[in-house]
């Protein structure tokens, strides 16, 4: 038989939404796009379809293969990259790389993250694929692999030329895809830096690193044809989101309107991860185990997106077995619970053991059965 227990909380959480389109937001951006990160889900978006030309939020991809490439060992952050004739020869932003010049994988990614350098991404890109024309490849499909089907990439560090587009939609996307390897927000979030042994000084592109509270970066852009851009993100009280602006008239404009998206964003929505306590998840009996119980406990890795405009009374239904047998290993699921908001179901999360517990030996049963008889129970 199982336990059912539908339990009421008045909570300062929210329920869940999904996207919102019609947020009273006035925006100057050609396409701007709200999402939150650890869901997906999208607060508000204008035009967040169209693909237009994304200026140097390209190498949020140029950056996510990167430390892919890091991930997978295919190279250190203290491996030496040498300069092309090709990645010196870029122009717009740049740290001016000299043909062989060498710099290490963490001092190129400083460049391409903090100052935007488009030789530095160009040199990241041959030393990771070979070639610049085989790392966009790899960018083309990798955006496929996203879903990313307003893109198409030309080059790594999204310099003006013609079949160069990608949407907020998209941006927001493989920003996203970015987040999940924090180390580049050691990177994002540094203001102030250099390269070449304090010789040549580095100032970020993102002025919101500073000036915004709870900012982590994450990529800017601007050029004569895709105005200014950016894919700006940011985290407070465990949320974490994606602001991203396309075609702004001005660079002030371009960061007025990612703040409004994240003000709008942080003052209506949260994210909840623990709506159980431990007094309702007790320990529940164990058979055949070496201990006569089990602790459990919530899945890891769950959060809801709510709404905070409309606080209501949350319903959970915890569905549990009387008992589990042994062995059980930690995360091993033996029920779990349900939100309802409303009358409608908005989440559910597996309830899992959070130990190990070997089967206890014929020779241990023999013995607690002995002792039953000896001393009672």
């Amino acid at each position: 038989m199982k336990k059912l227990l539908s339990l009421f909380l008045c909570l300062c959480f929210f329920i869940p939404v999904t996207a919102r389109a019609e947020a009273p937001l006035e925006l100057t951006a050609k396409s701007a796009l709200l999402m939150e990160a650890s869901t997906g889900t999208i607060l508000y978006e204008k035009n967040s379809h169209d693909a237009l030309p994304p200026a140097s939020v390209t190498k949020i991809m140029t950056l996510l293969l990167v430390m892919e490439a890091l991930d997978s060992g295919q190279y250190t952050l203290d491996d030496m990259v040498s300069v092309s004739p090709l990645a010196a020869s870029m122009g717009g932003s740049q740290v001016y790389l000299e043909e062989n010049e060498q710099l290490s994988v963490h001092d190129m990614i400083k460049a391409v993250a903090v100052a935007s350098g488009n030789d530095a991404a160009v040199a990241l890109a041959e030393f990771t694929a070979g070639s610049h024309e085989g790392f966009v490849n790899k960018m083309n499909e990798r955006a496929k692999q996203l879903g990313m089907n307003d893109t198409h990439f030309v080059n790594c560090n999204g310099l003006d030329i013609d079949g160069h587009v990608t949407s907020a939609h998209d941006i927001a996307v493989m920003s996203k895809e970015l987040m999940k390897h924090p180390k580049i927000f050691e990177y994002t979030t540094i203001w102030m830096d250099s390269l070449r042994d304090g010789a040549f000084g580095l100032v970020n592109t993102n002025k919101l690193v500073r000036f915004y509270q709870g900012a982590t970066g994450l990529k800017t852009g601007s050029t004569s044809v895709a105005g200014f851009c950016i894919s700006a993100t940011a985290k407070r009280d465990g949320m974490d989101l994606i602001a991203v602006v396309m075609g702004s008239p001005t660079s002030k404009e371009r960061f007025a309107d990612a703040t409004k998206m994240l003000d709008y964003g942080f003052v209506n929505y949260g994210i909840c991860s623990s709506l159980v306590s431990e007094e309702e998840l007790a320990p529940i009996a164990l058979k055949k185990g070496i201990k006569d119980n089990v602790s459990i406990g919530m899945a890891d890795g769950f959060s809801l997106l709510m709404e905070k405009s409309k606080i209501a009374n949350i319903e959970k239904k915890i569905t549990l077995p009387d008992y589990v047998n042994a062995p059980i290993h930690n995360g091993h699921k033996v029920g779990e619970v349900e939100f309802f908001s409303e009358g409608q179901s908005v989440g559910k999360c597996d309830l899992v053991a959070k130990e190990d517990i070997k089967a206890e030996t014929p020779w241990g049963m023999f013995k607690k059965i002995g002792s039953f008889f000896l001393y009672g129970n």
